[in-house]
């Protein structure tokens, strides 16, 4: 389709048409603390970053069994994940804005608990992991935060905002956007803010979701909560 931008690391990072609008890092002292801690408990982690994602040895083999018991179906495991991994000793030199957490020998909320008031968790948005998955973020940094920035770029009307989401960190994105789609087996949050709900990835949704939106028949859009519940509603 030719994107333009993107909103990444939870609406931490955004860029459009190779500007810059946002990079929310976690300060020197957070991210030492934060190690501290994810090393403390043994935690199979990245750390995420515009340009790459880290992790201390071992991290790629932990998180591709981790992945690969999540999706049984696929030899080769989500690879697009572990991709742009890199893995060093020493990660304190490493600046980032996210941390995904794929195993922890205790719950997130407790780690994030420890290292103190200037972090959130979430649980995974990788269905299939375990409750001891999840992310630790800035608080005050979600995906709307990255969204305000980009129609505030362009001065784009919210309402003209469309959102799609499966996960806990979605919540504020389509509770911020003018049309608000779920995907089905979302967080029942999620269903509850949702004007159209489509189907999984399986049942290829991302499609049926654009083809009921309009945004593949540009001269027959039908978005939002006006559209016919035939359309709104898989």
């Amino acid at each position: 389709m030719g994107f333009d931008g993107l909103v990444a690391a939870a609406g931490g990072y955004v860029e459009v048409d190779e500007e810059i609008l946002s990079d929310r890092r976690f300060s020197a002292d957070l991210a030492a603390k934060t190690l501290s801690v994810l090393q403390k408990y043994d935690v199979t982690y990245v750390l995420e970053a515009p340009t790459a994602i880290y992790g201390p040895p071992g991290s790629r083999e932990r998180i591709h069994g981790i992945l690969f018991g999540a999706f049984p179906g696929d030899g080769q495991g989500p690879s697009d994940i572990l991709a742009p991994l890199q893995m060093h000793n020493d990660l304190s030199d490493y600046s980032f804005g996210k941390v995904t957490i794929f195993d922890s020998s205790v719950p997130v909320p407790v780690l994030a608990e420890e290292i103190g008031t200037h972090i959130a968790a979430l649980p995974s948005s990788i269905t299939g992991l375990k409750d001891r998955a999840g992310e630790l973020y800035i608080p005050g940094v979600d995906k709307s935060v990255g969204i305000a920035a980009v129609i505030a770029r362009f001065g784009i009307d919210q309402r003209d905002v469309i959102a799609i989401g499966d996960g806990a960190n979605d919540l504020e994105m389509l509770a911020f956007a003018g049309t608000a789609v779920a995907v089905a087996g979302s967080p029942q949050a999620l269903l509850l803010l949702a004007d159209l709900v489509i189907p999984g990835p399986a049942h290829e949704g991302i499609v049926f979701g654009f083809d009921a939106l309009g945004l593949t028949r540009p001269e027959t859009r039908s978005a939002g909560p006006d559209a016919e519940e035939s359309e709104r509603v898989w």
